[in-house]
C-alpha cells in the first residue's frame, strides 16, 4: 500500500538542516527518547504533544520548544507544525491511529513499544511501511545493546534447541494511578508492558518463528485484563521449545534469557535496567565471559536519525514488532481458554 505523499519532506531537504522531531506523549519515553533528539546534532524538536498544560510548560522549557508549538490536540500538532519526524510516546492503544496520522502527512516515526496491541492493525502497520519509503522504528532497544548483539551472532548459522527466560519487576506498585493498569490504555498488563522488551528480545537474538503458545496467567484486575504474573510455553516453528515467565509483583528488576543450542549455551542477565551481561557456556559446561564495552552503543535517537538520512532499515522495525504482538496475542488468548493457540504473522 503506498501512502499519501502530500507534504512529504524529501531526503534532500531533510539533509539541508536538522531533522525537525514533533513528540507526542510527554512521560517517560517522550522526555527521555525526546531528550536524546533535543540533545542531538542533527535534530531538534520541533513541536511537542500533551493533554497536561503543566507538563507541555515544563518539558517545552526544557527543549526549547515555542510556546505556540506546544499542543494539546496531536492532529493540531501534525497539520500546523513543520516536521520530519514523530516520536510516539503515548499509552500502548494510540500507537496504531498516531502512527498512521504521521505516515498520511509524510512524516518518519519512532513509536515505542509496542507498535500496536491489535494483531491485524500491527499487520496493516506492517504493510503500509514496507510499502513507503517513510522509516518507522520501534523502540526496543536491546537490538541495540552489544550484549544481546553479541549473543544473536551465535544463532546466524545455528538454531536454538531450548529457551528460557524471566523478568520481574514491582510493576503493579510502580504503575499504580498511571494509564498502564487501565487495559483501555494500556491493552493488557504486565506482558504487554515490560514483558514485551523480553519477547522480542528472545526473537529477535534466535531468529525463531513461534507457531503456538500455552499460557496462564494471574491477573491483578477483577476483569482479568490486567496481567500481573505470566507463564508461556511456546514452540518454535523449527522445533525448538521454550518457557517464558513475568512477574509484576516482585521487589526489584531481574532478567535472565537462556539460549541452548547442541554446542552449548549463552546467557544473558541483567539487574534493573542497567547493561545486560553476556557468558558463553560449552559443552562440558565451562563459562566464557566475552569483553563486552556498552560505550559505543548507539542511542536510540542515533540509530533512528541514522536510518531516515541514509534511508536504511532501522535496527527494530515493524516486522519485528508485529512478531511480538502475534505472540502476545496467542498468549492471552491461550491463557483466557486454556488452550494451546497458534501464533498468526
Amino acid at each position: 500500500m503506498k501512502l499519501d505523499t502530500v507534504s512529504v519532506p524529501m531526503n534532500d531537504e531533510i539533509d539541508a538542516g536538522p531533522v525537525r522531531i514533533g513528540i507526542v506523549g510527554l512521560g517517560y519515553i517522550g522526555r527521555t527518547v525526546g531528550g536524546q533528539f533535543h540533545r542531538h546534532a542533527d535534530a531538534t524538536v520541533g513541536a511537542i504533544c500533551d493533554l497536561e498544560p503543566s507538563v507541555r510548560e515544563k518539558v517545552g522549557d526544557q527543549f526549547g520548544v515555542p510556546a505556540d508549538r506546544r499542543f494539546a490536540e496531536y492532529e493540531t500538532m501534525l497539520a500546523e507544525a513543520a516536521l520530519d519526524a514523530v516520536l510516539v510516546g503515548t499509552p500502548h492503544t494510540l500507537h496504531y491511529g498516531q502512527v498512521v496520522a504521521a505516515l498520511e502527512r509524510g512524516c518518519h516515526v519512532y513509536c515505542d513499544k509496542p507498535l500496536t496491541t491489535d494483531l491485524e492493525r500491527a499487520r496493516d502497520l506492517a504493510d503500509r511501511v514496507e510499502g513507503s519509503d517513510r522509516t518507522v522504528m520501534v523502540g526496543y532497544q536491546r537490538h541495540l545493546q552489544t550484549a544481546f548483539r553479541r549473543a544473536r551472532e551465535r544463532f546466524a548459522d545455528r538454531d536454538p534447541e531450548w529457551v528460557t527466560a524471566s523478568i520481574t519487576q514491582d510493576w503493579i506498585d510502580d504503575s499504580r494511578g498511571t494509564w498502564r493498569l487501565d487495559p483501555d490504555l494500556s491493552g493488557g498488563g504486565f506482558l504487554y508492558d515490560t514483558g514485551s522488551h523480553v519477547l522480542d528480545g528472545v526473537l529477535w537474538t534466535t531468529g525463531l518463528e513461534p507457531a503456538s503458545v500455552a499460557a496462564s496467567m494471574d491477573f491483578h484486575d477483577e476483569a482479568g485484563r490486567v496481567d500481573r504474573r505470566a507463564h508461556l510455553d511456546v514452540a518454535f516453528e523449527n522445533g525448538a521449545t521454550g518457557t517464558v515467565s513475568f512477574y509484576g509483583d516482585a521487589p526489584s528488576v531481574r532478567e535472565h534469557v537462556h539460549l541452548w543450542d547442541d554446542a552449548g549455551a549463552v546467557y544473558l542477565e541483567g539487574t534493573q535496567w542497567g547493561p545486560r551481561e553476556v557468558r558463553e557456556i560449552d559443552a562440558d559446561a565451562g563459562e566464557y565471559t566475552p569483553y563486552v564495552d556498552p560505550r559505543g552503543e548507539r542511542s536510540r535517537a542515533d540509530a533512528f536519525l541514522e536510518s531516515v538520512r541514509e534511508g536504511t532499515e532501522p535496527p527494530a522495525t515493524v516486522r519485528d514488532a508485529l512478531r511480538v504482538t502475534a505472540l502476545t496475542e496467542a498468549a492471552y488468548e491461550a491463557a483466557r481458554t486454556g488452550k494451546r493457540v497458534p501464533v498468526g504473522d
